[in-house]
């Protein structure tokens, strides 16, 4: 039997893990992650650091509970963490035990001590890209324009006909900058910005681990709440504590960190059902083009839950009337017929 274990799933990356004797350094043996970006992915959200790997090792010492690594040859390797996912072990939308929301609401303090430029690592985005510090509405200027050129505009070669069936125009992003604009300015800190269950795991010994930094970003400290809330789905009285407790460790990490976060945070979730609506869309469409058949069952179930999501971006997007199950599954169904290629 091969030592190797994969391809692991994942969205971003081919996964594959090794052991490799006494790689703790402290001659244990461990097992490591070998990994390459999925070719042909669509990317949905801004990247600014150039190499997770050199983001992990500028952080050592700084973050608790992130991968270590080691250098073989050219490539530089993550070490495996052995346990089980927070989603495995309580999945969406279910509470999150105490002893673990405390890790992530410590994890959040200490990201909100790392400074914007205290890090020597390479950036992807250019100075001109990147939002004035504490400039909190031209950070999310930033996130709506990304997501309106390169994920609406950029695919609309491919899906026009579906995002007109489903009303999605270019004048919704008008709306989204009207119902999110008038934010509080807030210091400027690391973010993950994709802290969602399946990024931590949990070891034997109930510590947790988070991984998958290659979404990481300086920005509003706020917009990493609003993203993990949006992705975790806790129980609403979990999720309106977390919030509180987020507030406490980030201002006590960066005073004013957390300025304006109750009204701001509904504007920020806001943003993130809005997002969901095109990048789901696509997903959608395209997860149907990859199966060998695809019947009224499937269809039905791929347009009830893309309908929930275009029901939850209406009001950030301006959609006086969300489109019917009916006339999302017909939609898809249209765009398949036309786009679908046999898979070999």
């Amino acid at each position: 039997m091969s030592a190797v274990e994969g391809p692991l799933r994942g969205y971003h990356h081919e996964t594959y893990v090794c052991p490799l004797p006494g790689g703790t350094g402290k001659g244990e043996p461990a097992r490591w992650k070998c990994r390459e970006p999925r070719p042909g992915l669509l990317w949905f959200d801004r990247r600014c650091f150039a190499s997770e790997e050199q983001l992990l090792r500028a952080l050592d010492g700084r973050i608790d509970g992130i991968p270590d690594l080691i250098q073989v040859g050219p490539t530089d390797l993550q070490r495996f963490i052995e346990g089980k996912t927070l989603g495995a072990l309580h999945a969406s939308g279910s509470e999150v035990p105490p002893h673990l929301t405390g890790q992530i609401v410590s994890l959040f303090g200490q990201l909100a001590r790392v400074r914007s430029g205290s890090l020597t690592v390479d950036r992807t985005c250019t100075s001109a890209d990147r939002s004035s510090e504490g400039d909190t509405d031209g950070f999310l200027e930033r996130l709506i324009l990304f997501t309106q050129k390169r994920v609406y505009q950029r695919n609309m070669p491919e899906f026009e006909g579906l995002f007109r069936a489903l009303r999605l125009y270019d004048i919704s992003f008008e709306h989204l900058r009207k119902h999110a604009s008038g934010l509080t300015d807030r210091p400027f800190r690391l973010l993950h910005a994709d802290l969602h269950r399946e990024n931590f795991v949990v070891d034997g010994e109930e510590r947790l681990w988070t991984i998958d930094w290659e979404l990481a970003m300086f920005g509003d400290p706020l917009y990493d709440l609003a993203t993990h809330l949006y992705l975790m789905r806790y129980p609403a009285d979990q999720e309106g504590l977390m919030a509180e407790q987020w507030s406490e460790a980030v201002e006590s990490a960066a005073p004013g960190g957390s300025a304006g976060w109750e009204t701001d945070l509904p504007k920020l979730l806001a943003y993130k059902r809005a997002q969901s609506v095109f990048t789901d869309v696509i997903r959608t469409a395209l997860s149907l083009r990859q199966e060998r058949t695809v019947d009224e069952g499937l269809l039905a179930q791929a347009g009830d839950r893309l309908q929930k999501v275009l029901g939850a971006g209406a009001e950030p997007l301006g959609m006086s009337e969300v489109p019917t199950v009916e006339r999302v599954t017909a939609a898809l169904g249209e765009w398949y017929e036309k786009r679908a290629e046999p898979v070999a």
